[in-house]
């Protein structure tokens, strides 16, 4: 995908222009931020001090770039490199497929949560520029990654997406794309579930708490991609992560 076709995606990766110590601001936030997800950690304090000049200089001698503690063009180029290569194209040319393979690069560059609850890059990118403990992210990372491989193949989303679970349940049923557990539960074949699919972890007939990707499985279990998530299956997690899920309790969105 085209960072240009994403507003979100356009606001991270821009260069945030050169920064050296002694600056402040949203853009030294940023420097700092991606510094944190690279394992240079320091404070997302929006101030370039000693510590964020020391991480800096750490991260380019890391990647074999001038060690001068400033930023600049290819050192910002290299601090995003995760996010670009997250939206490259990918190469399926059916919508299930390809929505697998846009999900599988998100989890392969590791995004996650980076100066607080539900804030950083990844959370801006996938809310579309929110961040903040109230903004879970699991329906943001589904919508975000559907948009990125439907704009890729050209073809409109099943749903049209959103930041609530509740919504895209709606927008599953109102697209005839919902299938209920109790449907699988009564004989419903699991196939119409489908190669990959939305699956939404139901509290009650009207609610659900959680969202993300699964693939595959049985009418018992089925593997997984999901946002704001961590390795114990939270739904108010950290990051993007690849499980495992019980099909018990679940409601699923067919992508087609």
């Amino acid at each position: 995908m085209n960072p240009s076709q994403s507003a979100p995606a356009q606001a991270e990766l821009s260069y945030p222009g050169p920064l050296a110590k002694g600056f402040r601001g949203p853009g030294v936030k940023r420097v700092q931020e991606w510094l944190s997800l690279h394992g240079f950690g320091t404070a997302v304090d929006s101030e370039f001090g000693s510590a964020t000049a020391q991480a800096l200089t750490a991260f380019q001698n890391s990647v074999g770039l001038p060690a001068t503690g400033t930023l600049e063009q290819t050192t910002w180029n290299r601090l995003v490199a995760p996010m670009m290569k997250a939206l490259n194209d990918g190469t399926a040319s059916e919508l299930p497929s390809r929505a697998q393979q846009v999900a599988a690069q998100h989890l392969a560059a590791k995004a996650r949560e980076v100066g607080g609850d539900n804030c950083g890059p990844w959370v801006r990118l996938y809310t579309g520029g929110h961040e903040g403990a109230e903004w879970k992210w699991c329906a943001g990372f589904v919508t975000f990654v559907l948009k990125q491989a439907t704009l890729e193949l050209q073809m409109p989303m099943p749903v049209p997406g959103s930041l609530s679970c509740d919504s895209l349940a709606a927008q599953g049923a109102n697209n005839g794309l919902l299938i209920h557990g109790a449907q699988l539960e009564a004989g419903k074949s699991w196939s119409t579930v489908g190669p990959s699919f939305i699956f939404l972890v139901r509290r009650t007939d009207t609610d659900w708490s959680h969202t993300g990707f699964g693939f595959g499985g049985t009418p018992d279990h089925f593997d997984t991609i999901e946002g704001n998530t961590n390795d114990d299956g939270s739904a108010n997690g950290y990051e993007v992560a690849g499980r495992v899920r019980s099909a018990q309790g679940k409601d699923f969105i067919v992508v087609r």
